[in-house]
């Protein structure tokens, strides 16, 4: 008994200690790049980051969006009110979907490369040659990828919600036959400013925090071997998707929780 209570503490106490690290790490970078003023490796990172990641978040966002509209119009048409297929699609997307999926999109691919990077950096004694030179690694391999995925996330949030409402209007409208003008308009009138769009950006932005902030972690204290880089990479993505579900969860039920 004393031996698993004895694991329990150190566990623990390993948990607070790497929640430290990486709170400090996270703030003494977050500020790095506007002292520097060096922009040039975040527009590197924008690039590698966001716009790389346009594929994969585009053709996800299409099929997802075409699906849920193919499984709305299917449901509803049973009652007549295949019309609403636009309004429910955009409600789900805003809320739920686009910022969730999109962050586990992101996590895949993005916070994965940005732990591998950082890490062969550390393994290849990169990251000790800048200290040594008088260059703050946290300053200039930290700060732009953290930025960089404050940044791009939420933007690629908004693109997936416009490419999945894009593509369930081709499967319920110009597919199955929705009437177009309801469609839409419907989905204009039903679409609340605070509630969907502000409250569905503020997840995405939160994601955004997380994520990057995980990555760049992982990253930075990954073991300097061929397998420390494999085992922080995979943490990256497995504690990525955890805490952007268990986010989710807790933030709807701040946001939307009231039941009254």
């Amino acid at each position: 008994m004393i031996r698993y209570l004895r694991l329990l503490g150190q566990s623990a106490l390993g948990f607070l200690e790497s929640l430290g690290r990486a709170s400090m790490m996270w703030g003494l970078a977050i500020w790095g790049l506007p002292k520097r003023g060096d922009f040039s490796i975040l527009v590197k990172q924008i690039y590698h980051i966001g716009v790389l990641s346009l594929v994969i978040i585009g053709l996800s966002a299409f099929s997802i969006g075409a699906v849920i509209a193919l499984q709305f119009y299917t449901q509803l048409f049973r009652f007549g009110a295949q019309d609403t297929v636009g309004l429910g699609l955009a409600l789900v997307l805003l809320r739920e979907l686009g910022p969730v999926v999109t962050a586990l999109l992101f996590a895949g691919r993005a916070g994965s490369a940005i732990t591998a990077e950082i890490s062969l950096m550390k393994t290849t004694d990169q990251l000790a040659a800048m200290e040594m030179m008088g260059i703050d690694p946290l300053q200039r391999v930290v700060a732009p990828r953290l930025w960089a995925g404050l940044l791009c996330l939420p933007m690629l949030t908004a693109v997936f919600n416009v490419v999945a409402i894009w593509g369930g209007s081709i499967v319920a409208v110009d597919w199955l036959g929705a009437d177009r003008e309801s469609y839409w308009a419907l989905m204009k009138d039903g679409v609340l400013l605070w509630d969907d769009l502000v409250l569905g950006m503020t997840k995405s932005v939160v994601f955004a925090i997380v994520v990057t902030w995980i990555a760049v972690f992982q990253g930075y204290n990954s073991e300097p071997t061929a397998e420390g880089i494999g085992l922080a990479t995979t943490r990256t993505v497995v504690v990525s998707s955890v805490a952007v579900l268990a986010l989710d969860f807790l933030m709807t039920l701040v946001m939307y929780g009231d039941f009254q």
